[in-house]
């Protein structure tokens, strides 16, 4: 008998908890797929007004820069992969996308603006 009550006290249990799991796994997707669809960070344009690719730095004279409420000025970023240098020159109009990371503002895409 006291076996039984366990288990159907068990089986209670699970029935009460299942929406709760269900529920908090739809959450989780649901914050997943936010996240995904979230836009990337816009775009600001740029000159390069150098490039050390030893040490994967580059300086930009650039636009206001929204997602760090940066305004326009010339300054040195961090590549988050040195390979997003390559074939980049001094003189180069840019558009590209930084952040902060780690304490230090990186440049996390690049690009040659179109002509």
């Amino acid at each position: 008998m006291k076996i039984l009550f366990h288990a159907v006290a068990a089986l209670l249990a699970t029935a009460a908890l299942a929406p709760c799991a269900a529920s908090a796994q739809s959450d989780h997707a649901a914050m997943h797929n936010a996240a995904e669809a979230a836009p990337a960070a816009a775009l600001t344009d740029g000159e390069v007004r150098g490039i050390d690719a030893a040490t994967g730095r580059i300086t930009l004279r650039h636009g206001d820069i929204a997602n760090l409420g940066m305004p326009a000025m010339t300054m040195v970023f961090r590549a988050t992969d040195a390979a997003l240098l390559q074939g980049l020159r001094v003189g180069d109009q840019v558009r590209f996308a930084a952040d902060r990371q780690g304490g230090q503002l990186v440049v996390t895409q690049i690009r040659k603006a179109a002509p």
